[in-house]
């Protein structure tokens, strides 16, 4: 299962960042379900670069979906997506073939696939790759909003800059919601974003590149969902985001935070409310013991720089075994973490879907579930 995920629904990735395609099968969906070729195609616009703030490669993602869907309901048999590769410059990297760029997995892949890699642009460890995952993640996003279940990812910081985080008081989430939904650039304040445009323009300037972190809600998931110990929704949702190449750290609630404080000061206390068990606060985001209590289920992940920039650095030859100085050419992000948004709400909704599947059937998700 090296490149599948999943239990109930499974999900395999294919494809290399300059092969003919890069692609997703989905194995376990429920029969039925609408497949909205406009949800996928703003899922797709919003992971696609643009501007300054983005490399110049620039894919027009005409994804296509080749098997799994009839008269635009998914059958329940496997759904293959393929989305082609067109707007690739692979001389940029054929000088590069042994040479290690740094932070990047040339080397490592060199090391497990003994140099039959493809080494173009990242091959398969490219985050080219993830476009697949957002382009499923457009039938699953659907059918999860059925059930009232709605993610929502931002940044929550970029390179010192804060921004505001999610409220759950009254519809503050509903609106930051709604306004994410049409965000390219994934803040929830003005003021925010234009700081943070500035400071990844900056970075650009010097040939260089910037890291965030980016805060994950998910409100209406039901109580007792997950299980404990391996495969909580803690163990099982950070399987599946570190799967995304930028992704460092993930941490849920106060996450690092809680080591600030005394247990009284931290604890979620709880009350009946409106006939419903709630909790006060909610600095577990939403899990204890690996499993959902009704709160908001949130998270944020670490995305780091992106490690292509145009500095000159020290790396090696690892077939001749020299070291050499290194300056790379091509077409670089200086910043990824507002791309990731999308990336890291897709993965979160391909995993719960999996999780709500393995809970309750595939009819959970059909018209009479």
């Amino acid at each position: 299962m090296k490149n599948t995920f999943g239990s109930s629904v499974q999900y395999t990735i294919f494809g290399e960042s300059h092969g003919p395609f890069v692609g997703l099968v989905i194995d376990g969906l429920t029969p039925g379900l609408s497949v909205n070729e406009k949800t996928i195609k703003a899922l797709l616009d919003k992971r696609r670069p643009s501007g300054k703030i983005s490399t110049s490669r620039v894919e027009m993602d005409e994804y296509q979906i080749v098997s799994g869907v009839f008269e635009g309901k998914t059958t329940g048999t496997p759904l293959c997506i393929l989305i082609p590769n067109s707007n690739v410059h692979s001389k940029d990297y054929s000088k590069m073939a042994t040479i290690a760029r740094p932070s990047h997995a040339d080397y490592s892949a060199f090391c497990k696939y003994h140099g039959f890699e493809d080494y173009r642009g990242g091959g398969h460890f490219s985050g080219r790759i993830t476009s697949a995952l957002v382009a499923g993640a457009g039938i699953v996003l659907d059918a999860l909003k059925s059930k009232g279940i709605r993610i929502a990812t931002h940044i929550n910081s970029l390179h010192g800059v804060k921004d505001s985080s999610f409220s759950f008081e009254g519809s503050s989430f509903d609106e930051s919601y709604n306004l994410l939904e049409t965000k390219a650039f994934p803040v929830l304040s003005d003021e925010s974003e234009s700081k943070m445009k500035a400071v990844i323009e900056e970075a650009a300037k010097e040939g260089d590149s910037v890291g965030g972190i980016l805060e994950t809600a998910v409100v209406g998931l039901p109580s007792g969902l997950g299980e404990p110990f391996f495969d909580s929704i803690e163990s099982t949702l950070s399987h599946a985001l570190f799967s995304i190449p930028a992704v460092k750290g993930v941490s849920f609630g106060l996450g690092f935070d809680f080591e600030k404080y005394y247990a009284s000061q931290v604890n979620d206390q709880m009350r009946i409310q409106d006939g419903t068990v709630t909790c006060l606060s909610n600095n577990n985001g939403g899990l204890v013991g690996g499993i959902t209590n009704g709160m908001p289920v949130v998270f944020n992940s670490v995305i780091k720089p992106t490690p292509s920039i145009y500095k000159e650095q020290k790396s090696v030859d690892f077939k001749k075994m020299e070291n050499v100085d290194l300056s790379i050419e091509g077409r670089h992000d200086p910043a990824i973490v507002h791309r990731a948004a999308i990336v890291v709400t897709s993965v979160t909704a391909l995993a719960l879907f999996d999780v709500l599947v393995g809970r309750y059937g595939t009819d959970f998700f059909s018209n009479n579930g």
